[in-house]
């Protein structure tokens, strides 16, 4: 039986996959578990002695076809207690994330199986993080892109946000800036500060490692209501 840590590190190192190429550093799984590198090499070697990693020496560690299985059970625990918390439980977006962090490793198979049930088996979580199915197949890579890659002109609609700070999530949630939502940008400032329209009327204007944190997807504005394209 696996620990509770070896299944934060087999999902950690999934998601950095997911954002990079493989093989993950120990210094990027150091900084992402806020750990040091000595304790990640530690932990590296025994989930490489039980078959869940492979390491390449001075390189990094990729995950197995056993570990991805075990990382995917993970996070499809999470993402659903996640939206089981929020849409259930009247949590907030913002607080749902330390939550699952700590009841995902101990559900069973069957109460998986009623949250998801109860939610109408979901594809994303609140967050617009995709949920793996019940047969653990990885989801599909969206072709999303990040807020701060577009034009001001452009229209775009938010499909996911960042689910680690939670004064962030609670700045965006006040915003307006939701999976869902659909922004115009207005301005990118030679600093990096992204401004947007909002289809509530109002303006943001967001730091660049926000914006960088957000991916969204292009929206022609013939394909939503007028009343869902922001003014500029």
């Amino acid at each position: 039986m696996l620990s509770d840590v070896m299944e934060d590190y087999l999902k950690a190192i999934y998601i950095l996959q997911k954002h990079g190429d493989p093989p993950v550093s120990t210094s990027e799984i150091a900084e992402y578990l806020d750990v040091t590198p000595p304790t990640v090499t530690s932990m590296v070697e025994k989930l490489d002695d039980r078959g869940l990693v492979e390491r390449e020496k001075y390189k990094g560690v990729e995950l197995t076809d056993e570990g991805v299985t075990v990382a995917l059970e993970v996070l499809r625990h999470h993402r659903l207690l996640e939206a089981y918390l929020t849409e259930h439980l009247d949590y907030d977006w913002s607080e749902v994330h330390e939550e699952a962090d700590v009841l995902e490793h101990h559900i069973s198979e069957e109460f998986e199986r009623r949250v998801a049930d109860a939610l109408g088996n979901p594809t994303v979580d609140p967050h617009g993080d995709p949920i793996p199915d019940a047969d653990l197949s990885p989801p599909a890579d969206a072709e999303h892109t990040r807020l701060s890659d577009h034009e001001p002109g452009t229209t775009v609609e938010i499909s996911r946000v960042s689910d680690r700070d939670e004064d962030e999530l609670r700045y965006l949630k006040d915003a307006n800036i939701t999976p869902g939502t659909v922004v115009r940008i207005v301005d990118v400032a030679p600093f990096g500060m992204v401004t947007v329209a909002v289809s509530d009327g109002g303006r943001q204007s967001l730091p660049e490692e926000i914006a960088d944190s957000i991916r969204v997807k292009r929206v022609e504005t013939g394909t939503v209501s007028a009343e869902e394209v922001p003014e500029a």
